[in-house]
């Protein structure tokens, strides 16, 4: 089990190969992985909430659905999407397709744990130290 330093150090050393001008956090579980990387990074910070799952992990509905309204315009932005969690890949894909199709200039991803553009780790039986 990683401990919440140890993330916290491995996302302040993680690089990227391009620019970005806003975070956007996956709202619920991407929000403290994506405040870290924004703390880094210094960009604009918003939030995504997708609904797909419930606290037990286990699926609310067959597709993720948009659960508020989005807050901000996209448009012409250069996004980073982070999640702190990829299984499917369903609630990635879906908050990646609402944000270019809302006029992102371009939207990559980034995952603590499972596949993604930029992915973390990718560990099986992984546990969050920031979950309660």
């Amino acid at each position: 089990m990683y401990t919440f330093d140890e993330l916290k150090r491995l996302i302040a050393d993680y690089r990227f190969d391009e620019t970005f001008d806003t975070v956007v956090a996956v709202a619920n579980g991407g929000i403290i992985p994506a405040a870290l990387l924004n703390q880094r990074l210094g960009l604009d910070f918003q939030v995504v909430k997708v609904s797909l799952r419930d606290a037990g992990q286990r699926p609310m509905y067959d597709s993720p659905r948009l659960a508020a309204p989005l807050a901000f315009d996209p448009a012409g932005r250069h996004i980073l999407l982070v999640e702190d969690r990829v299984k499917t890949g369903a609630s990635l894909a879906f908050a990646r397709r609402l944000l270019l199709d809302a006029g992102a200039a371009g939207v990559r991803t980034f995952a603590v744990n499972g596949p993604a553009d930029y992915p973390l780790l990718d560990v099986p039986c992984f546990r969050f130290p920031w979950l309660l």
